[in-house]
């Protein structure tokens, strides 16, 4: 079974939860998640199959949206509501002002991570670090706020949705919005609702994944592995060239069995064997007329 599986991951479960639910629902020990969500958070988890857990990076790096509900005038040690309240305050913020403030973060940002979070210091998770007792110093990381819209006011509270680059902490925003107005903040609650093209509206719970595996249906939930590259233009490699692109060699146009029309310099395309088995992603090179490894996702095969 190779492919990924739109998951919608319910409060209470970790990311590691999941794929240990999913390894017992599907009898396959290959699994891996696409990023972490915190186990209050909900929403968009993919989450990749056999082959396909070669995209787990791939799929971590994509943009993401979320909607969010920002609390003012409470700051806790963890970013959100479930940690320890260190401040409580009455907010003394107009709407206006406080909408002008969110609005502001749009675009390239400094954030530096939070205690809690499962980044590394010296080969030590932060979070294990913070329940230590103990706080470190993090570096600002450049991250980047494409869109945030306002979907709901009812002060102190703000529903609004972002999209952002990967590694943002969405938490961390909120803080940061408390900060700035001066009364502090902290993230209510938070739906990831896109990662890439996964959509929240299509995912399924673990429970309606059950269902289906238990009648024998579960490809239904399954996005083939080579769907996901359907932009890239498919090339399909006659038998002599079968044994050359299992080992992840190069080969050229000429020996194609039929011609790829519209190719450009530097295009990826998506190249399967003569059965029709997608095989890797090449890269086409046109001076040479050459086709180039990427990325195999061929059991046994190398890469170029």
């Amino acid at each position: 079974m190779n492919g990924i599986i739109n998951v919608y991951k319910e409060a209470g479960w970790t990311s590691h939860d999941v794929v240990a639910k999913l390894r017992g629902i599907l009898k396959m020990k290959k699994i891996g998640h696409t990023g972490t969500l915190d186990p209050d958070a909900t929403g968009v988890l993919p989450v990749c199959l056999g082959k396909a857990t070669k995209l787990c990076e791939l799929l971590a790096g994509e943009d993401k949206t979320y909607e969010a509900v920002l609390r003012l005038g409470i700051t806790t040690d963890t970013q959100d509501i479930s940690g320890t309240v260190i401040k409580e305050t009455n907010p003394a913020v107009t709407e206006k002002e406080a909408i002008s403030c969110i609005r502001s973060f749009e675009g390239e940002y400094m954030q530096v991570p939070p205690m809690y979070s499962a980044l590394k210091v010296n080969g030590k998770k932060l979070y294990e670090l913070a329940r230590e007792g103990k706080t470190v110093e993090r570096k600002a990381r450049p991250v980047h706020f494409y869109r945030i819209e306002i979907l709901k006011t009812d002060l102190p509270e703000i529903r609004f949705s972002v999209t952002c680059s990967k590694g943002t902490y969405i938490r961390t925003l909120c803080h940061d919005i408390g900060e700035k107005l001066g009364c502090g903040a902290c993230m209510k609650s938070l739906v990831r609702t896109r990662v890439g093209r996964f959509d929240v509206k299509d995912s399924r719970t673990l429970e309606q994944i059950q269902k289906l595996a238990d009648c024998g249906r579960v490809q239904e939930a399954i996005l083939p592995l080579d769907q996901m590259f359907d932009r890239d233009t498919a090339v399909v490699a006659g038998s002599s060239l079968q044994k050359r692109v299992y080992n992840g060699n190069s080969f050229y146009g000429r020996d194609l069995p039929r011609p790829v029309p519209g190719l450009k310099d530097g295009c990826r395309v998506r190249v399967y064997d003569g059965g029709g088995a997608f095989v890797g992603l090449y890269r086409y090179r046109e001076k040479e007329d050459e086709f180039r490894l990427v990325k195999m996702f061929r059991d046994g095969g190398g890469q170029g």
